[in-house]
């Protein structure tokens, strides 16, 4: 069977239905094909396995399989498939100076990233399409062709919404306020989906309307964010202050973080009611020692590794991360998904910032 029929077998079960014992048997056959997929049709990722001087390319469980640096895309361009086959190119936000990832993806894995994410998201949304603000301003998405991850985390959210509303000024990232008014007296009574990036949903959402005095009422909103946490940890901003106040400024009390990452189509880990994220059907997570490489058991810190199913396009289906993360329990979370979950508590020190919102620039995103 090809890599992409058994891919397809995945979307015919429920996304966080599976124990992880059942999960592991559905998905470590595609994860050794991918393996091999990219042994065969990248030079450099072949070459990387010869240096590791490891005679076994097929693993006996997901801990097993060989996994790259997140880092190595920076500085190296990743590729499994020919150059006519590239559909477009992804690239990691990052601040002046500083390398950005670049991913290759061709028409198979955009089309998988595409129904995963709607797989996971109507987990949480329902199927019905939502009026949509987002917490960014339209520019942001102008280059169809090479997208930022925060251009590309915009445009695969918005598969979920209708009556898209940006609320941030291009020039100054100051709320609209005639825009959100208008929306808010058209749509407020109702479920209304809401997206930003963590940071900039915090700064100039949040942040924005506490300065001011003002205060919105949106008690049937979804927020989703993303980002990493870099900049609200130092100013002393943890999950549950940002959700405190968050309520506070908008009246929202369901809010989805999740964590996800350029680099690796396919791995969207999104948090439940009890903060927990948790790994879908199509991705899974391990936690590392960082001095000896180990698996970490639960409950400890180390380093996260993400491995996912749908990278056919470049050799992205398992690396390891910057960040630090604590696994939290297998199959026995309180809101009754399957599978891992875990946490995610910061970066691995002296490691370069990277993500969407961490990266944010005042001149410029």
């Amino acid at each position: 069977m090809s890599i992409q029929a058994l891919i397809d077998e995945l979307y015919l079960e429920p996304v966080y239905g599976l124990s992880q014992q059942e999960k592991d048997q559905k998905i470590l056959p595609i994860i050794n094909a991918l393996t091999l997929k990219h042994e065969e049709c990248c030079e450099a990722y072949g070459n990387i396995l010869k240096v590791r001087n490891d005679s076994s390319r097929i693993a006996d469980n997901i801990a097993d399989v060989p996994f790259l640096p997140v880092r190595l895309f920076k500085t190296n361009l990743l590729s499994s498939v020919r150059e006519s086959e590239q559909l477009k190119v992804l690239t990691s936000s990052g601040t002046t100076g500083q390398q950005v990832s670049r991913i290759v993806l061709d028409k198979d894995t955009s089309v998988y990233q595409t129904k995963t994410v709607v797989k996971i998201m109507q987990h949480f949304l329902g199927k019905d399409r939502l009026p949509m603000l987002i917490i960014d301003h339209p520019n942001v998405v102008k280059n169809r062709q090479s997208f930022s991850a925060r251009g590309a985390g915009i445009l695969g959210m918005s598969n979920f919404g209708r009556s898209h509303t940006y609320i941030l000024n291009d020039d100054d990232m100051g709320i609209d306020w005639e825009k959100l008014v208008s929306f808010l007296e058209k749509y407020s009574g109702g479920p209304v989906l809401l997206f930003g990036f963590t940071f900039m949903v915090w700064k100039y959402l949040i942040q924005a309307l506490e300065k001011t005095g003002r205060r919105i009422n949106i008690p049937n909103g979804i927020l989703i964010h993303s980002g990493g946490w870099k900049k609200l940890v130092e100013e002393a901003v943890d999950n549950e202050t940002f959700k405190s106040r968050l309520k506070a400024a908008t009246g929202i009390n369901k809010v989805h973080n999740f964590y996800g990452m350029v680099e690796q189509v396919g791995s969207i880990f999104v948090e439940c009611e009890h903060g927990h994220l948790h790994a879908p059907i199509f991705s899974d997570v391990i936690i590392r020692n960082p001095l000896d490489w180990s698996e970490m058991p639960a409950n400890e810190q180390g380093l996260v590794q993400v491995v996912s199913c749908l990278p056919l396009s470049y050799p992205g289906h398992s690396l390891l991360t910057e960040d630090l993360g604590v696994l939290l329990g297998e199959d026995d979370c309180p809101c009754g998904k399957k599978g891992r979950y875990f946490s995610v508590s910061g970066r691995l020190p002296k490691s370069e910032a990277r993500g969407c919102s961490d990266t944010f620039q005042e001149n410029r995103p």
